[in-house]
């Protein structure tokens, strides 16, 4: 097996792919799902999606084969509550991610209950439309400690080498609000400020994001750290490696600055 590569990305507004004037402001995000894609050194064996959208008091390893759907949006087009997105789950490789996390040393449980979530299933249907590649989520722990997350990267690295593509989905700018113009300062620094800190060598890096909270603007972009904290997840998977910024983006919603990022 090549060893995969990790991704931070920018998932985006709600279910933005079925909505066509959203699906059009999105069309650079789109591009990057496609192209990561393409990307890849081989097809995956599987996706494990780290979600913005999924915490739990431990870190919960979806283990169902069928995964249902999670609409956790309102306020959008009633057919956006049918969508489905059919990938398989991967039982064998969620028993398998939730022992590593376990042998480290970390709270973990296996949850069969749980379904894709807007975080998970919108990226995966934009990279993989047939959904013929099988996806498995885990859970962020609530509290978000960074140091915990970058541990829990750590333990899944095993799985970059066993054919497993690891992607924290979030966004890098998450105010729900805040948006238009009055966001536009407040995510152009904070944007800046996590290509300075990608960018740098891996310990000052880890450093760095650990302290998040030092960058301009954290707090405005990050009320809750809900769609950041992924990113701490996959850095830890991929902790040497250097960082490439994928995606960027200006003036989504009339202000918003948004970035995604490849590690290895």
């Amino acid at each position: 097996m090549t060893r995969m590569p990790t991704y931070f990305i920018s998932h985006g507004g709600g279910p933005w792919p079925w909505m066509p004037d959203w699906r059009a402001m999105f069309k650079n995000l789109e591009a990057s799902f496609v192209q990561m894609v393409k990307d890849l050194p081989e097809r995956p064996k599987a996706i494990l999606m780290i979600s913005g959208h999924w915490e739990d008091d431990s870190f919960a390893v979806m283990t169902s084969a069928n995964p249902p759907m999670v609409y956790d949006y309102h306020g959008f087009p009633p057919e956006t509550f049918q969508i489905k997105y059919p990938a398989p789950g991967a039982p064998d490789l969620a028993r398998r991610a939730a022992g590593l996390i376990e042998a480290a040393g970390l709270p973990v449980r296996l949850d069969a209950a749980q379904g894709f979530d807007h975080g998970c299933f919108v990226p995966a249907y934009v990279m993989y439309p047939d959904a013929s590649v099988p996806v498995f989520q885990i859970s962020l722990q609530k509290g978000y400690d960074p140091a915990r997350h970058l541990e829990l990267g750590r333990a899944l690295a095993p799985l970059r080498d066993e054919g497993v593509l690891i992607v924290g989905s979030g966004l890098s700018y998450h105010n729900l609000r805040l948006f238009g113009p009055g966001a536009k300062e407040p995510s152009e620094a904070f944007d800046g400020w996590l290509a300075g800190v990608m960018a740098k060598p891996a310990a000052e890096r880890t450093a760095a994001l650990i302290d998040w909270e030092a960058a301009p603007y954290a707090r405005v972009c990050h009320a809750e750290e809900d769609h950041f904290a992924p990113i701490w997840a996959v850095v830890g998977a991929a902790e040497d490696e250097a960082a490439e910024m994928v995606y960027h983006d200006k003036g989504l919603f009339g202000g918003v600055t948004a970035s995604s990022y490849r590690l290895g």
